[in-house]
């Protein structure tokens, strides 16, 4: 039975206060494209007004971000994905779920960072970090693209709205 992201959420507690619903990527990815746009905006006021948008497009974006990561669950995902792989058309016969969660993982946590944003738009960025990052030694990129893709895509499903804007 597939769990609902109404049903126990984990709290995401923030390592250092303790809190609950730390995003830290989300509200990064957030208030860095809020203050971004902010700015652009403020500038037609001139330089105070550069400086005002960015700092109100900033806590805007930030947390617009965190309301993006919040409705990502991590442990919701984790458990869907682990029941769910083995019917993939990309998952060779006898792979396990180990071989293709980190690249799970990254299309839920790339589609909170990308918020709005197309996959097929993204893939070439997501594509370059993914080898950077040392990950495309277990499992090229072309092996885990499939993968992300289909996290991205539940991700964008679930949320209310059409997200990242593709029709889907």
């Amino acid at each position: 039975m597939e769990r609902r992201y109404d049903d126990e959420r984990d709290e995401n507690r923030d390592p250092i206060s303790g809190a609950p619903g730390a995003h830290p990527v989300g509200v990064g990815a957030g208030a860095a494209g809020g203050a971004a746009t902010g700015a652009v905006v403020g500038s037609a006021a001139g330089p105070l007004g550069t400086a005002a948008g960015a700092i109100v497009g900033g806590v805007v974006g930030g947390l617009a971000g965190k309301g993006v990561a919040e409705a990502i669950n991590p442990t919701v995902e984790e458990e869907y994905w682990r029941e769910n792989y083995r019917t993939r058309h990309y998952v060779g016969q006898g792979e396990d779920y180990e071989t293709y969660a980190p690249a799970y993982r990254y299309g839920w946590e790339s589609f909170a960072t990308h918020r709005g944003r197309r996959f097929d738009d993204v893939e070439p960025d997501l594509r370059d970090e993914w080898e950077r990052s040392g990950r495309g030694r277990e499992l090229t990129w072309e092996r885990a693209k499939g993968a992300t893709r289909d996290a991205w895509d539940r991700i964008e499903r679930a949320l209310p709205g059409d997200a990242d804007r593709d029709g889907r």
